[in-house]
């Protein structure tokens, strides 16, 4: 197995996770099999009990995995389909040492970083390396990890240790260290310094680790003197020096690494030129250029609880982006915090509740998304009905789904206390419950979590045609709430249609309004498998009905065209 490590310096957010990803697309253009590790120091034993405020969404996985974020990138990047274990976290690291150490594996020594954590570190690190990705037999060819944080932080040292140790067993000619820092340019002076860099490639090196190639952020491209410093402070060859400066979309940085010839320096280094064949990236070009090109943009209200954060959304925001440009547009999303449209908001924030709603009325459609907690619940709410009464397209995802149950149920069925067990435990009409196998004590891991299969009830339905009239479609799901079975007859009798259902045909998964030209809420989120190439069926069927197109679609696929 032949290793890409990506480590970054200086500052953390400079896009480790974006390099590791187009080094991976690079590479796959060569003609290799790719696989992706991310490594997360801190000591969650996964991302699945973080705020979407601190560290973004929680990206699932097929397997039920609640991983980084990053691992989201590499899937969509790599077109591959990821595990639970390619997210290595300190938490899970030295819970299986521990393990151990209960069961007696060690013997009565004394159990320390180093060997144990390290060992199990550079185990883990292999086992998981060799699982293939891409959907073939075998290993893949090369394995890139990416890892968090930055050099220096004392969470990460085991890491760096056992991937030291790792670099050394595995030799020189299967391990390629690829380090990302920061070249920031002083405004008064205007001078790109390098200063910052050289004193992170010095610890990296104090730590045992020599990077081979250096990514550099910054806004404009590098000068050559900067170049000529980089390299001799830091021991890097010029033409290893790469420049990762700011793009009009992050589509363009394979391009910029297989531009700089990253590929040739990095195959050189793990000896693997005579295996690999040039870059073929025709169709991630064109595709970056569409995009570039694209004028007509089509207004998208997104309402949520944590739009302070766009990463919080983050895969919400690629399957938007996927679907507009299927249909040659580019999406403008209007962040609109649920709570600014509640009645409170008009009268403790006017100015933010007046135009919260200003924006709603103009957007094309409205996308409520998945989230957790009683906050902002109403707003929602409203935008749903907002839409439901006004024509406009509206997807509702896991909460927006159970979201437009409550609406309806309070608007519709004149249940006016309608609500989730979530927001009311005392409702006298809780269309949206608990689920029965859900724990209560434990956070981690224990909601409905995976690829899981949606049966269609019926053919003649929007979403059925929009998933290519398959009988079921299987997407990735996250929750513990679900539509209360006691009340889809009631629902189901007033024009609220439930068409797509789990195999039990207990749990409710996709809904739609039958008299509405696009009003659909589905419990899972297809927002985890849209691809660049393959936008998400639902995601696409959004965006024709806010342009007016899906009619026209479904019927050009309804004739097998």
């Amino acid at each position: 197995m032949k290793y890409v490590l990506v480590t970054g310096g200086v500052v953390s957010g400079l896009g480790k996770g974006v390099t590791a990803s187009s080094i991976g697309v690079v590479l796959k253009a060569c003609g290799l099999r790719i696989t992706s590790i991310k490594i997360d120091p801190y000591l969650n034993t996964d991302a699945g009990t973080m705020s979407p405020f601190e560290h973004g969404e929680v990206f699932v996985l097929d397997d039920g995995g609640e991983v980084d974020l990053d691992l989201g990138n590499y899937e969509r990047f790599l077109d591959v389909t990821l595990t639970r274990n390619n997210n290595i976290t300190t938490g899970k690291i030295y819970q299986s040492v521990l393990e151990k150490e209960r069961r007696g594996d060690y013997l009565g020594k004394t159990v320390q970083v180093v060997p144990h954590i390290t060992d199990a570190i550079k185990n883990s690190i292999e086992s998981v390396a060799i699982i293939p990705v891409d959907g073939k037999e075998g290993p893949a060819d090369v394995c890139v990890i990416e890892l968090g944080g930055t050099v220096g932080d004392i969470e990460s040292m085991p890491f760096i240790e056992a991937l030291r140790q790792l670099s050394f067993s595995v030799g020189q000619d299967n391990f390629c260290l690829v380090h990302v820092s920061l070249i920031p340019v002083l405004g008064v002076v205007g001078e790109q310094k390098t200063k910052p860099t050289q004193h992170s490639v010095r610890e990296l090196r104090a730590l045992g680790l020599t990077p081979h190639l250096l990514a550099c952020r910054s806004a404009q491209p590098l000068l050559e003197n900067t170049k000529e410093k980089l390299s001799q402070f830091c021991h890097v060859p010029a033409a290893n020096i790469l420049n990762i400066h700011d793009v009009p979309n992050i589509w363009h940085v394979p391009l910029l690494l297989r531009n700089q010839n990253a590929h040739l320096s990095i195959l050189k280094q793990l000896n693997l030129l005579d295996l690999a064949t040039t870059p073929a990236l025709q169709d991630w070009t064109r595709m970056a250029e569409t995009f570039d090109n694209l004028t007509e943009s089509v207004r998208i209200a997104l309402v949520g609880k944590y739009v302070g954060l766009s990463d919080s959304y983050l895969s919400v925001v690629k399957a938007l982006l996927h679907a507009c440009i299927a249909c040659s547009l580019k999406p403008s999303i209007d962040w609109i915090a649920a709570s600014d449209l509640e009645d409170d908001s008009a009268r403790l924030t006017p100015e933010a509740h007046a135009t919260a709603w200003e924006t709603l009325r103009n957007a094309a459609c409205v996308l409520v998304p998945g989230g957790f907690g009683d906050r902002g619940v109403t707003g929602m709410i409203l935008a749903a009905k907002y839409a439901r009464e006004n024509k406009v397209p509206y997807l509702g995802i896991c909460l927006g789904m159970q979201i437009s149950v409550i609406e309806f149920a309070r608007s519709v069925l004149g249940l006016e206390r309608a609500n989730s067990n979530e927001f009311d435990d005392k409702t006298p009409n809780p269309v949206v419950i608990f689920m029965p196998e859900g724990s209560r004590t434990h956070m981690g891991n224990t909601m409905r979590l995976g690829s899981r299969k949606t049966l269609f009830q019926t053919p003649d339905c929007i979403t059925s045609k929009l998933y290519q009239n398959s009988e079921y479609v299987e997407e990735r799901h996250r929750h513990r709430y679900e539509v209360n079975p006691e009340f889809i007859g009631i629902l189901e009798e007033s024009g609220l249609k439930f068409f797509g259902r789990d195999e039990s045909g207990n749990r409710m998964e996709i809904l739609e309004l039958p008299t509405h030209p696009f009003y659909v809420g589905v419990q899972f989120h297809p927002e985890f498998k849209s691809r660049p190439a393959r936008p998400s069926a639902l995601f696409l069927g959004l965006i024709l009905a806010a342009t007016g197109q899906l009619e026209a679609y479904l019927g050009r696929h309804q004739n097998g065209s």
